[in-house]
C-alpha cells in the first residue's frame, strides 16, 4: 500500500530525529494527524521558537534566551567553580541534581579523530580565553567515560594544567541501586579505584 505523500514526508522528517526509527516516526506522524488544529499549531510554534528564540550563551555556550544564560547572570552561583561538559543537555542533567552551584562551559562535542572532530571544532579556545577574564579555583571535567570523552579529558588536562587551577573529574562507578553481580568489570574496577573514606 502506498502511503499518502504528506504522511510519508512527515515520517521521513520524524525519522531524522535521534533515536527515532521508521515505526516510531510513523506513530508520531499519525498521532499528530489525530490532534486538533490548535494543538498542532502549538506544537509547530514550539519547534519554531526553538530556532528563533533560543541561542547560545556568549560566555559558556549553554542554551539561553539572552546574551548570557541564567546561570552566568546569577550572582548566587560560585563562578570560581567551572564544570566543563559536552553538550547543553549535560548542563540540564547536572542542574536537575541540585548538587552543583558553579558555572559551566559547553564544549559542543568531544574530540573524535575518527569523525574528523579536532580541538578547533570545539569551544576549547573560548574555554582558555575565559581564564584571561575570570578566576577559577577548580575546573571539573564532566565528560562521558567513553573513548572520545577520555581523550578530551586527557587533552584538556594537559592543556590547562599550566594555568595553575585544580582540575578534577566527576566520579565513575556503580549507579545508585546498581547490582555488583550485573555490572561489567570496567565499571566495578573504576568504583574500587574511586572509593571514598566513610
Amino acid at each position: 500500500m502506498k502511503i499518502a505523500e504528506p504522511l510519508q514526508i512527515a515520517i521521513e522528517e520524524f525519522s531524522k530525529l535521534p533515536s527515532i526509527g521508521k515505526k516510531t516516526a510513523q506513530r508520531l506522524a499519525i498521532h499528530i494527524l489525530k490532534k486538533d488544529k490548535d494543538e498542532v499549531d502549538s506544537f509547530v510554534n514550539a519547534i519554531k521558537d526553538l530556532k528563533t528564540k533560543l541561542r547560545f550563551c556568549s560566555r559558556c555556550f549553554n542554551l539561553s534566551v539572552g546574551e548570557l544564560c541564567e546561570i552566568c547572570e546569577s550572582d548566587k552561583r560560585d563562578h570560581t567553580l567551572l564544570c566543563v561538559v559536552e553538550e547543553a543537555s549535560d548542563v540540564i542533567a547536572i542542574e536537575k541534581t541540585h548538587e552543583f552551584n558553579g558555572g559551566y562551559h559547553v564544549l559542543g562535542g568531544v574530540l573524535s579523530p575518527l569523525s574528523g572532530i579536532g580541538p578547533d571544532d570545539l569551544k576549547i579556545k573560548e574555554l582558555i580565553k575565559r581564564f584571561e577574564n575570570e578566576e577559577f579555583k577548580e575546573l571539573i571535567l564532566a565528560l562521558n567515560p567513553d573513548t572520545e570523552g577520555e581523550t578530551t579529558i586527557l587533552y584538556l588536562s594537559k592543556l590547562l594544567k599550566p594555568l595553575g587551577v585544580k582540575i578534577s573529574r566527576i566520579a565513575r562507578g556503580l549507579p545508585v541501586g546498581g547490582d555488583l553481580e550485573f555490572a561489567d568489570e570496567a565499571t566495578i574496577g573504576r568504583a574500587v579505584l574511586g572509593r571514598i573514606e566513610i
